[in-house]
């Protein structure tokens, strides 16, 4: 199951982490990022032990969205080592961009 975040461990789980990190700005109402909540698990599982996934639902965290300049939903933002190196933001993500950006980052 992916990490839910908030302001307070973003930090932690994201810009300290060792490994990999996917992060997940979604919303409850956003039918985009509802669509495309099984391929997260999926890349969830298939990567596990390369890459950590998390989520950060945007209407409970809209302070944490600005600061990170998240201004539409569905975005995701692969980070490596604490830093930014994919940012994929709109509701025309697809699949198999999500994954190529998952895998350029994990081999980066």
């Amino acid at each position: 199951m992916a990490i839910e975040l908030n302001r307070d461990s973003y930090g932690v789980e994201v810009l300290e982490s060792r490994e990999p990190v996917l992060v997940d700005f979604w919303g409850p109402q956003c039918e985009p990022c509802l669509a495309l909540e099984p391929v997260v698990e999926r890349i969830e599982k298939e990567y596990a032990g390369k890459l950590k996934v998390t989520k950060v639902n945007a209407s409970m965290n809209r302070m944490l969205c600005a600061n990170l300049r998240v201004l539409g939903l569905p975005t995701f933002i692969l980070y490596n080592g604490g830093v930014e190196v994919i940012r994929l933001a709109g509701e025309k993500i697809t699949e198999n961009e999500l994954i190529d950006a998952i895998k350029r980052a994990v081999t980066s």
